[in-house]
């Protein structure tokens, strides 16, 4: 009878146990629903660039070509692709944008390629980019442009007007340059 009693108790300890990490899963998926529900519900931009109607912060680099590049120089619509050598979405977007960018209106000049990472790290990219894009390399974090851009996320784009501003944002790569909406 007590070895019965004793195996009640450890089997009542274990649903007790059980019961109280179900509920604590439920509160975690309830913290994760109102995240996600915040991130549906505009609480933040659904793309990684600022969006449409924002200005990027001033900025100025020089491509990988020598070219300057700067937020002042900018004339007309400019394209912008920000792409990070070992993630696994730009590797997938890359050939898109590549497309992309043969296609849009003023060519090569009318594009700026950002890539995030190291000269070494980059040179895939670069080599990919460079002919239809004015291409430049900075860090993750801290690069000139992405900052202006307030880039959270790879990867990203978008197309500025000559002032700047975003006029589209989280452009579908899969569409021709022309039907952009711009």
């Amino acid at each position: 009878m007590p070895l019965v009693a004793a195996l009640a108790l450890l089997a009542l300890a274990v649903c007790l146990l059980d019961l109280v990490l179900t509920l604590g899963v439920v509160r975690r998926l309830r913290h994760h629903t109102e995240l996600i529900s915040d991130l549906s519900s505009g609480g933040r931009r659904p793309y990684a660039i600022l969006d449409e109607g924002e200005t990027a912060g001033p900025f100025e680099a020089v491509a990988t070509t020598g070219e300057p590049v700067s937020r002042d120089g900018l004339s007309g619509l400019t394209l912008i692709g920000a792409l990070a050598p070992g993630c696994g979405a730009c590797e997938e977007k890359l050939p898109a944008f590549v497309d992309y960018a043969r296609t849009f209106s003023g060519g090569r000049d009318q594009v700026i390629a950002v890539v995030a990472g190291s000269e070494d790290e980059a040179e895939t990219y670069r080599e990919r980019l460079e002919p239809v894009a004015r291409v430049v390399v900075e860090p993750p974090v801290t690069g000139g442009i992405g900052t202006a851009l307030g880039l959270g996320s790879f990867p990203a784009f978008g197309i500025l007007d000559q002032s700047g501003t975003v006029v589209t944002s989280g452009l579908e790569l899969n569409r021709p340059a022309s039907t952009a909406g711009v």
